[in-house]
């Protein structure tokens, strides 16, 4: 498929982006003319995207596990002009921040980040062995209630249902493969280049493809994610738990 029919979007936000996907897809957007925010989770790890920095991309300061820095975060966003993509690439695979970082900070900065018309969400293959509760889960990240494929079973969840109700902006996920990332480990199979590839393609492209929304991609081609995902009564009690949850709440 063409990815030479980049859109001239002027500034990208790209959580998790001092390594493996989002570092990809970072330096390829820098590299297209793009404008690029990256995150860093303290002032200590600005060193980890120093690269990029000098490469143009702007940074802002916030751990993606706590409600109030998720907040801040986006706020110094928005300081820097209007954010016209997001790709929510930031993730954990283990401890209490499963559901912080994978579910609710995507949440939390989809709202917060209102003039973004398109938003790209990290899912994973591993979303198919995931369980559709809502019940009984920690969303503050005070204890472990979920496991990765529930996270990643959620988020996906909560991109259908984000589609459906703002048709006007273009929602999609991706499964990046398994591929060599700090969460991957050095023996992923996975093409890395191919992951990011289809974050910064949904993110960017004018192809008709990818001006499509509520989609599940695999390597820039759809995919049939696990049919929960398309149970509208569980897209909407998603949603509201989390507005609920967070105090910030969906249009």
């Amino acid at each position: 498929m063409s990815t030479n029919a980049e859109r001239e979007i002027s500034r990208i936000l790209i959580t998790g982006s001092a390594d493996g996907l989002g570092l990809g897809a970072a330096e390829r957007a820098l590299e297209s003319g793009h404008e690029v925010i990256v995150d860093v989770r303290n002032e200590r790890r600005r060193s980890a995207v120093e690269d990029l920095v000098a490469r143009g991309a702007r940074v802002v300061v916030g751990d993606l596990a706590d409600l109030d820095q998720m907040r801040e975060l986006a706020e110094q966003a928005r300081a820097l002009g209007q954010v016209d993509a997001v790709i929510h690439n930031a993730g954990t695979m283990n401890g209490s921040a499963i559901l912080p970082v994978n579910v609710v900070a995507p949440y939390v900065l989809t709202v917060l980040l209102p003039d973004a018309r398109r938003h790209v969400y990290l899912s994973s293959s591993m979303h198919v062995g995931g369980h559709a509760r809502l019940e009984g889960l920690d969303w503050s990240g005070s204890t472990t209630t979920a496991t990765y494929s529930d996270a990643k079973l959620l988020v996906t969840t909560l991109m259908a249902g984000l589609a459906r109700r703002r048709p006007e902006v273009l929602f999609n996920a991706v499964d990046p493969g398994w591929v060599p990332t700090r969460m991957g480990g050095p023996s992923a199979p996975d093409d890395l280049d191919l992951g990011h590839l289809t974050q910064f393609w949904l993110a960017t492209s004018d192809d008709a493809e990818a001006l499509t929304t509520g989609g599940y991609w695999h390597h820039q081609r759809r995919a049939k994610p696990h049919e929960a995902v398309a149970d509208e009564e569980l897209q909407d009690r998603l949603i509201e738990v989390l507005g609920n949850n967070t105090g910030v709440t969906l249009p």
